[in-house]
């Protein structure tokens, strides 16, 4: 079996499936390409001669993959959508040789990408990359995963190694508030230890990641012609402009690096009427990010004072927490992580991930979910790209986990 080769023809496989996730579908799946990619992959498990395979009406997809029954159980978590940044959600991969001189992605819409643009192409001259067109995103988050755990879950069925029970589970709508890993019935997955693998490059490692709430203000003003305005028009568009703007001295995303908490203005909407925000709340800290929350409260308290004849309106929504928090004294699933990278000669590259993963809402569950890299960079752009030798490093990672004693 030649690992290389079949980890890019399974990713290749599973981009062909469109699969982005809609935000403003509630139900679960968000896309019918989700369902369609689990399908194809419950089929394909099934042909491996897998047996223990549950796919639900809401495309999460769990397959044991039997072992020992003395050795640990350990469990896999990879995402099935692909983000909507604004992109084609068809993706377009190809492979491509760097050597270090601008690449053209698009020759139609002259897209290019450099090291001027993306220094960190540098680190991976003479190697094969996997690009989209410049039209999309690749989709290596998270289809490099699912690519991984196929390509493990083939090689596994003639292996005389011995292994403790695998679970694999491929869960919807990560990119839209994890709701796919809310959604798992842990029942079905009874693991000792979990890993996800989503992101990053070469060797990262992240068991830190933000609080995340997010938080919708809404304004209904009094409408008005202008020439009867003076003491009767309420303008909500102004209120929120008053809003936004004590929201500046408290970190935004461009402006904040590390353990760095911020507010994220992400959606504006208003007219003579009503006017809305969205805005996204992270801090890496529990009790920095209650007080954000706090703090968008306080305000609303100020403004209502400001404007008493608008209506004002706040809702917070808690998205994820901290996986470290989930943590506590049982770090074992850690330590055969790091383990694993020190067999396989990888230096760990330990991070606190400026965003969440799913293993954000199973440690909520108690299942306490670290993850490691599929050696992606530029996830969420169309610069996305995924060198051959971090992907391949990414797969015997995983396969050392499975048989780390």
């Amino acid at each position: 079996m030649n690992i290389q080769q079949t980890l890019i023809d399974n990713f290749l496989r599973y981009v062909a499936i469109s699969s982005q996730s809609d935000a403003k579908n509630t139900k679960l799946p968000s896309s019918q390409g989700q369902m369609a990619l689990a399908q194809l992959l419950a089929s394909e498990l099934k042909a491996m001669g897998y047996h223990e395979i549950t796919l639900l009406d809401n495309s999460i997809l769990i397959v044991r993959i039997a072992g020992k029954a003395n050795l640990p159980k350990i469990g896999f978590v990879a995402h099935l959508d692909t983000v909507d940044v604004g992109l084609s959600p068809d993706i377009h991969p190809q492979l491509l040789h760097y050597i270090g001189e601008p690449l053209c992605l698009n020759k139609t819409l002259n897209i290019y990408i450099s090291e001027q643009t993306h220094p960190e192409l540098s680190k991976y001259r003479h190697q094969d990359i996997l690009f989209s067109d410049g039209t999309s995103v690749l989709g290596a988050d998270d289809k490099a995963s699912i690519a991984v755990l196929m390509t493990l879950a083939q090689e596994l069925t003639h292996t005389n190694q011995a292994h403790g029970d695998i679970y694999l589970a491929f869960v919807p709508d990560e990119e839209i508030g994890l709701r796919g890993s809310k959604a798992m019935d842990l029942t079905l997955f009874p693991v000792d230890f979990c890993y996800t693998i989503d992101c990053c490059e070469r060797g990262e490692v992240i068991f830190e990641t933000f609080n995340a709430g997010s938080a919708k203000f809404t304004v209904e003003g009094i409408t008005a012609h202008p020439m009867s305005a003076k003491n009767v028009l309420v303008n909500p568009n102004l209120i929120v402009a008053d809003f936004i703007s004590m929201l500046n001295d408290m970190g935004k995303p461009e402006q904040t690096e590390g353990k760095e908490g911020y507010f994220w203005v992400n959606e504006l909407t208003g007219n003579q009427n009503r006017a809305m925000v969205g805005v996204s709340i992270r801090d890496f800290e529990l009790s920095n990010y209650t007080k954000r929350k706090l703090y968008l409260q306080s305000l609303v308290d100020f403004l209502r004072i400001k404007h008493p004849k608008a209506k004002i309106n706040l809702e917070i929504t808690d998205v994820y927490r901290n996986i470290a928090q989930a943590m506590g004294e049982d770090q074992r699933a850690l330590t055969r992580l790091y383990q694993a990278l020190a067999t396989l000669q990888i230096p760990a590259k330990t991070i606190a991930m400026r965003g969440g993963t799913d293993g954000s809402a199973l440690s909520v569950k108690g299942l306490f979910t670290p993850n490691f890299f599929t050696g992606a960079h530029n996830f969420h752009s169309a610069f996305e790209f995924l060198p051959i030798p971090s992907f391949v490093d990414s797969y015997q990672v995983a396969k050392a986990l499975v048989f780390t004693e």
